[in-house]
């Protein structure tokens, strides 16, 4: 039989500091009891974040916690409060003896995710497709601009499905006709209740603004998370065996916020809502590792968020290889070579420059020769340049920042 769980009660005096924006290591998150606690951040990156005030079932730091990076945000005592303090090997435990509260927290963090990531569309691709099912046309005819007819086909299927009495359905109905005979292996639904699903490279798993309710976990392979704009597909992420991807629609039952392609021939298992939850009762760790997964997604697209506001491409493209190794935990203080999983078009593709910008700032990175191409993978000689360069940028926006104001981005 297992020991019962022995949570710990601390107190804090009012106007005390709970955590610290920054602060590395950290190895449990709260849950308040009584009173009230503040959320800031030393850099708000968009203005709708301000002024998170927590009171009692609350709860904070769990995304450092969980994700095993630095604080996101700091928490201060707005009076005196108590809170359970729950350690990070403590959570699976947690989810055993209480279910409810760790669908509180998955709850909320996918609202959280999805609010960040409307933020991050709006900031970078100067819309909220995302939550238009009519942007599946767009996404269509992004694909059929690149002649990848497969994906452009079951694109313009899921637009009549989802929309039959949008505006571009005549249109889409024409460009299927007339790229069908290209078309090579439509895709069909899934048999009712398979759980397990087959891709194959490059085929699409669902793209932005199609409705779902199904998440899925990486049995096999990987699968790459972007968003599709007229002229550009911005990379997200590369999930690989045993990540999770798609819950936020199967939690909110939201429109897709991103797309998901087959990165390489991979196998799913697709978990709908019935399923889900019975799992919340029988696989704990299934909740504990989406729980986790979660707070590795909401620290990222924090960072990414924060990438946006630098103004210098190269800038950027520093950054966001920074950010790519602190994802993966590789310490920037030890010289060291490194091989990321992408090229250089890749990583234009993750700052969002134009095709155009992304040739001219391409060609400045490789400059350094620090960087070499192997294999069409991008590789560093050392890690600590990409340091030394993220440091130099980073220190340039700040003295902009004091020039201009330090104002939120709206």
């Amino acid at each position: 039989m297992a020991a019962p769980l022995q949570l710990a009660f601390v107190n804090f005096a009012a106007n005390s500091y709970i955590i610290v924006e920054g602060k590395r290591n950290a190895d449990k998150f709260f849950i308040i009891r009584s009173g009230k606690v503040r959320l800031s951040k030393e850099v708000q990156i968009v203005s709708e974040e301000q002024g998170d005030t927590l009171g009692p079932g609350d709860f904070f730091g769990v995304v450092s916690t969980m994700s095993g990076h630095s604080h996101i945000e700091t928490a201060q005592a707005l009076t005196d409060v108590t809170l359970i303090s729950v350690q990070k090997d403590q959570f699976s435990q947690l989810i055993q003896n209480n279910a409810p509260v760790a669908m509180k927290i998955i709850l909320q963090f996918s609202k959280r995710m999805r609010f960040l990531d409307e933020a991050f569309t709006r900031l970078t691709l100067k819309n909220n497709a995302a939550e238009d099912p009519s942007h599946i046309f767009h996404v269509a005819e992004y694909y059929a601009k690149l002649n990848q007819f497969n994906q452009a086909f079951y694109a313009y299927q899921k637009y009549v499905k989802c929309c039959p009495k949008g505006d571009n359905v005549g249109a889409a109905v024409e460009r299927m006709k007339k790229i069908a005979p290209y078309v090579k292996n439509v895709q069909q639904p899934p048999p009712a209740g398979e759980m397990t699903r087959a891709f194959t490279k490059d085929q699409i798993v669902f793209c932005e603004g199609e409705p779902g309710d199904e998440l899925f976990v990486i049995q096999k392979g990987s699968v790459k998370i972007i968003k599709i704009t007229d002229t550009n597909e911005i990379l997200l992420a590369v999930l690989k065996t045993g990540d999770i991807f798609g819950e936020m629609a199967l939690l909110e039952s939201k429109p897709r916020a991103a797309g998901a392609v087959a990165y390489e021939d991979c196998q799913l298992m697709a978990v709908n809502r019935e399923n889900f939850q019975k799992m919340i009762q029988s696989q704990p760790q299934l909740i504990a590792r989406l729980t986790t997964l979660l707070s590795e997604r909401i620290w990222l697209i924090y960072r990414q968020l924060s990438n946006t506001q630098i103004n210098e491409p190269l800038g950027r493209m520093y950054d966001m290889l920074q950010i790519q190794l602190d994802k993966k935990r590789v310490d920037v203080t030890t010289a060291t070579n490194y091989s990321f999983d992408f090229g250089v078009n890749e990583l234009v593709n993750m700052v969002g420059l134009s095709k155009g910008d992304g040739t001219i700032f391409g060609r400045k990175l490789m400059e350094n020769r620090a960087f070499q191409v192997m294999n069409d993978k991008l590789f560093i000689k050392d890690v600590k340049e990409i340091a030394k360069q993220n440091a130099y940028f980073r220190k340039m926006q700040q003295l902009e920042k004091v020039r201009l104001g330090n104002k939120p981005l709206a």
